[in-house]
């Protein structure tokens, strides 16, 4: 092994120390992938539940009347959201290690090939930048296929509904409605501004979101 090593030129010993342990961490990566160790057992992105202060991810209660204060489009994106991951991102640590991955080792083929130095490390970029891309973009898809999957409740404002469990009058309190929301069957909280109570099988208007209840008329 030490003789292998020291028959190798200055150039191809800087390729392997950047080949090997990038593929090492590619390696690790794509296990942790597989296994779930990225979000199983773990926080999700969308995982409030367990902070103080927040009723749901569609808003913060500060004064505790039932009513979000500050909604999350107020909120700094922070890349805590699956929405954030939406857009094309060159640059992360997904995508470096797999450019320093297929660089070195592309590189080092074409040297140990007998193609000039020069060459070899030319071809090892190109291609290590279209792999880059590559995964880049499969990134992006993954990121909006999660984010396609979790249920935005302010794309229910504007839909109908049918009352499943009463709903009590002038916000005194919760009942449920039913409704086709994102392409699956949904069964949510409901309160009415209305005077009058609305009853099971009624159709309703969701006019409103606060928190993780909607706020529904009668149509």
């Amino acid at each position: 092994m030490q003789a292998w090593w020291e028959s190798l030129t200055e150039v191809l010993r800087v390729l392997y120390c950047i080949a090997i342990p990038s593929s090492l961490i590619l390696l690790l990566q794509l296990i942790l992938t597989t296994i779930g160790g990225h979000s199983d057992g773990g926080m999700e992105f969308s995982d409030t539940s367990g902070i103080d202060g927040i009723d749901s991810i569609d808003g913060i209660d500060l004064d505790g009347d039932g009513i979000p204060d500050i909604s999350v489009e107020d909120l700094p994106s922070d890349g805590g959201n699956p929405a954030d991951f939406g857009t094309f991102r060159l640059l992360t640590l997904q995508t470096i290690v797999t450019f320093l991955a297929v660089f070195g080792w592309v590189s080092i083929i074409c040297i140990s090939s007998g193609m000039p130095v020069f060459m070899g490390i030319w071809l090892g970029i190109i291609f290590g930048t279209i792999m880059m891309a590559v995964v880049a973009k499969i990134v992006q898809m993954s990121s909006k296929l999660a984010e396609n999957g979790i249920l935005n409740l302010k794309n229910a404002i504007g839909e109908t509904a049918t009352v499943y469990v009463p709903i009590p009058p002038k916000n005194s309190g919760n009942g449920k409605i039913t409704m086709q929301l994102q392409g699956r069957f949904c069964e949510l909280e409901a309160v009415t501004e209305s005077q009058k109570m609305i009853e099971t099988g009624k159709q309703v208007l969701v006019t409103d979101v606060l928190g993780d209840v909607l706020v529904v008329e009668e149509s």
